[in-house]
């Protein structure tokens, strides 16, 4: 068995997959829906919709703010009742719309049912947008968009990412295992979507059952075939996939698209074959429960919107909750928040004091461990000294934010804040 790899640095960190072995079960049903406008990584949507009109599963309730966005639909049959501003888990300010349930209404939103062997390319790409369909691995961004590759860059092929490579997290694990064969018609909806012959799904080769289970459904489609990676973080990065997969490096500031890639996450490839084959639009999402202060641990299917203090029960040893896993998740300063399309998973830790951060001792471990060949402490520096400009120059904007640096770090400085703040701050510069 062929595996393949990326070739600059990353790293080996505990697997801590302790909730593989458990099924998709279906989270409860809150009795309050809070819908954020903002679930994608572009433009806000709007809502097309206001308190007191009763809606439907599935209707949509909101529409993209611009070219890059996304609709957002109820997942269930209720009424509106407010439109506010609402915290998010890091404690910012958004808008959102809440919806209350209606136990009694049976009444469902769902669009035409396609053959993708027969829909248009056209078709399929406006079916997705249509859906809200987003990049589920945490990204966020309008799958639609990803499909309609700007002028002169032609897609080869398309990727599917199954790597999972992210600590303690096996929502996408189950998904492949639960539901391989619509996972495969899914990236087949992907493959006719953007006219391409050859789909690669990447699976890390600690996950023996999915990459079982989707050879399988794989095995149905000509010109699809299953890839198994070498168990490395981040394996799941885009950019690391290509590498691994393809041989080609997407060149600074570049996009997939421009070495010939199409790249989407399984679950995203799940969502898209409810969307095209069923008709239905993206209402929810598996996301992983751990941590050893979870009393639930487990891999769930939530509805979006369902508040995290329904979802998570834990005990007083947790002191810090994460979005997402320990490597790439952003701690959550409010709980009393909705869980959205891009919450892969919610990590909780008992950490106790943590360790005093030390000075650097210029020990060159961060740059070893860094995928993308970048100097994660000298980045770190000029975001202390605020020098963007600096930082936009030795190439802060290619970090994937993968956290290898602040992983390996002997002495406990927090590099990836740093750089993470930096990003913003040059963002602002261009804009």
């Amino acid at each position: 068995m062929k595996t393949f790899t990326f070739r600059k640095g990353g790293i080996h960190p505990p697997q801590c997959k302790n909730t593989a072995e458990m099924p998709i079960t279906p989270a409860p049903q809150a009795p309050l829906l809070t819908l954020l406008l903002s679930q994608s990584i572009g433009a806000p949507s709007k809502p097309v919709v206001k308190p007191g009109d009763k809606v439907a599963a599935g209707q949509p309730i909101a529409e993209p703010g611009g070219f890059v966005g996304a609709w957002v639909h109820s997942p269930c049959a209720g009424t509106v009742k407010k439109i506010e501003t609402v915290r998010t888990p890091q404690g910012y300010p958004a808008e959102a719309l809440t919806i209350e349930r209606d136990p009694q209404s049976t009444e469902v939103f769902s669009y035409p049912p396609m053959n993708p062997a027969d829909a248009s390319s056209e078709d399929l790409v406006a079916r997705v947008r249509e859906a809200g369909i987003v990049g589920l691995g945490g990204a966020t961004f309008p799958t639609s968009v990803k499909l309609t590759p700007p002028k002169g860059m032609t897609p080869r092929c398309v990727i599917l990412n199954g790597a999972e490579c992210e600590p303690y997290l096996t929502c996408d694990d189950r998904l492949m295992r639960e539901h391989a064969p619509e996972i495969a018609e899914g990236a087949f909806c992907l493959m006719r979507a953007v006219g391409v012959r050859h789909c690669y799904i990447g699976i890390e080769d600690n996950k023996p059952e999915a990459i079982a289970a989707m050879r399988e459904a794989a095995s149905q489609y000509s010109g699809m075939e299953v890839c198994v990676l070498r168990a490395k973080y981040p394996q799941g990065g885009e950019k690391q996939l290509i590498a691994a997969i393809l041989g080609r490096e997407v060149p600074s500031g570049a996009l997939p698209v421009s070495v010939g890639a199409v790249v989407d996450n399984v679950a995203t490839a799940f969502a898209v074959q409810q969307a095209v084959v069923l008709g239905k639009p993206l209402t929810g999402r598996v996301l992983t429960i751990t941590g050893e202060g979870a009393l639930n641990p487990g891999n769930y299917y939530v509805e979006l919107g369902t508040p995290l203090t329904s979802l998570l029960q834990t005990d007083e040893r947790v002191d810090k909750i994460i979005g997402g896993g320990p490597m790439m998740g952003r701690a959550m300063s409010n709980l009393d928040t909705p869980t959205t399309k891009g919450l892969s998973g919610v990590l909780t830790m008992c950490l106790g004091s943590m360790p005093d951060i030390q000075p650097c001792i210029r020990c060159g471990a961060c740059y070893s461990a860094c995928p993308m060949g970048l100097e994660p402490m000298l980045l770190a520096r000029q975001s202390e000294n605020s020098d963007w400009e600096y930082a936009a120059r030795s190439g802060v904007m290619d970090c994937i934010e993968c956290g290898s640096c602040a992983y390996t770090c002997p002495s406990n400085r927090r590099l990836l804040d740093w750089i993470r703040y930096s990003k913003t701050q040059v963002r602002k510069l261009k804009s």
